[in-house]
């Protein structure tokens, strides 16, 4: 069946239930505890997601000195950092938890920056966030990722793959794109992208397991979400 050699890469990182179409997001209620730091935090805008979760959080936001997103930044409610996209100025073991969303993309040599992310991470946290695999030069971009390579990138860091859940689908991607990425189809981060529905109709006429269809939908994802922990 379709979606069969992903499933046997992945394993139990793929989820059994049905799940809806993720985003980075969905991991922040289970992280917003202890120290958290968001790799490739632009704008900062993710402290509010946060806090909403938990007032307490004691939030870091770290990103290259200039980036699109970073140079619209205005916060002054937050702390900020600055790296050189490799190394992060924080002692071993510092954070209970790292959120990167659609920031890995970006990077030009990842694997040194996954060791990095594994290094300032307290043992058991948690790292967890969303990247692209069939998605358009967007950015300054250099990479897309599949979710099994991403799993051998956060192994050699020493991180283990959780869990791995499809987003947005490419088809949807490519039309934003190709649109100039208008704002009405930016409905479809927030409701199922149409590939992404046909796969579950799909998946209801052939009657096959929810872990099936996430499968399928994660081939043709154009991005995905992920957790490991350390």
């Amino acid at each position: 069946m379709l979606g069969d050699d992903l499933l046997a890469l992945l394993g139990d990182a793929l989820p059994r239930e049905r799940v809806g179409q993720a985003l980075a997001d969905d991991y922040i209620p289970q992280v917003a505890s202890g120290r958290v730091m968001d790799l490739g935090c632009g704008a900062g805008d993710s402290v509010e997601q946060f806090r909403n979760v938990n007032a307490a959080v004691d939030w870091v936001g770290v990103d290259i000195e200039r980036s699109p997103e970073v140079s619209s930044r205005r916060r002054t409610d937050a702390p900020f950092f600055v790296f050189d996209g490799v190394r992060l100025p924080f002692d071993d073991a510092s954070f209970d938890a790292v959120y990167c969303k659609q920031v890995l993309e970006h990077v030009r040599d990842p694997g040194p920056l996954i060791a990095e992310v594994a290094r300032v991470l307290r043992p058991g946290g948690v790292f967890c966030g969303s990247t692209s695999q069939l998605e358009p030069f967007h950015s300054y971009s250099t990479w897309n990722y599949t979710p099994y390579g991403l799993k051998l990138l956060l192994e050699v860091a020493g991180l283990t793959l959780d869990d791995v859940r499809p987003g947005i689908d490419s088809l949807a991607l490519i039309v934003n794109r190709g649109l100039g990425m208008r704002s009405f189809t930016r409905r479809w981060w927030a409701h199922e992208s149409p590939l992404n529905r046909a796969v579950g109709a799909f998946g209801r006429a052939r009657r096959l397991d929810p872990v099936q269809v996430n499968a399928i939908r994660l081939l043709f994802c154009g991005q995905f979400a992920f957790s490991a922990h350390a």
